[in-house]
């Protein structure tokens, strides 16, 4: 089914790596393509609960192919914003994608490969190799989609910085500006991970992350009444899952759930 990904389960948590490994597991069109269908494969599958995003081999993506950024130069401008479209539309899917999505970053994470990973709801790095940033502007590209949600990942003076500089920053670094969440020595990131998945799809409600996600998702472009507005309507509308009747009735009986 798929040529440049590779599509597994592990119990309840899909994993899907970017399997480019002698590319660095660079962008191009076929691989941005499968991408959209692997997660669209993830959304329909009701046991999957969770996505992992990683790369094969020892990075994570490098950003766009070479052979793609050559034949990007020979486009013009309307030829260029409707392959622009097909990136925006990948990162779109996964930040509004209803379940969590935890990029497991094994390795570089540049330009493309680094907003790949900022638009998963968790990122977990290796401690030793991960490496991120914005090094578009370092060969007269702009880190133009990728920039709109790392200003909603981190606070904008660190954003400022990597968008400015196209500087490459560590694991540790990457934690202490809140782009990642956790730090993991090399040989306990995937068992790290997927322990990660699986504690959170086992504690919390798939209908609440659902609501939730979309929530962090619209409030953004709200004002502060609208957003109460909206909040309200969600709570409502929340209220009357069957996730919250049987949350309300363990938690009255004082019974664990395990979701």
């Amino acid at each position: 089914m798929f040529n440049q990904i590779i599509y597994e389960v592990n119990e309840r948590v899909a994993i899907i790596t970017l399997n480019r490994p002698e590319k660095r597991n660079a962008l191009n069109p076929e691989l941005i393509r499968e991408l959209g269908d692997a997660f669209e494969i993830a959304l329909k599958d009701d046991l999957t609960r969770c996505v992992i995003l990683t790369g094969a081999g020892n990075s994570f993506c490098s950003g766009a192919d070479l052979e793609y950024i050559q034949k990007i130069s020979d486009l013009n401008s309307y030829e260029n914003y409707i392959d622009a479209e097909k990136l925006s539309d990948l990162y779109l899917k996964i930040y509004r994608f209803p379940k969590p999505t935890i990029a497991m970053v094994n390795g570089f994470a540049l330009a493309g490969g680094c907003g790949l990973a900022s638009v998963c709801d968790f990122i977990i790095a290796s401690k030793e190799n991960a490496k991120f940033g914005y090094t578009e502007p370092r060969i007269g590209f702009i880190p133009a989609i990728v920039m709109v949600f790392l200003l909603r990942r981190i606070a904008p003076g660190k954003a400022r910085e990597l968008l400015l500089r196209g500087n490459i920053i560590n694991a540790d670094e990457a934690v202490e500006i809140g782009f990642a969440n956790y730090s993991v020595p090399d040989v306990e990131l995937k068992n790290f991970t997927l322990k990660f998945a699986n504690d959170l799809i086992s504690e919390v409600s798939p209908e609440s992350v659902k609501f939730v996600k979309e929530m962090i998702s619209n409030v953004y472009s709200m004002g502060l009444e609208q957003a109460i507005e909206y909040a309200k309507s969600m709570n409502s509308i929340s209220r009357l899952t069957e996730d919250c009747k049987k949350g309300i009735e363990s938690f009255l009986k004082k019974e664990k759930i395990r979701w």
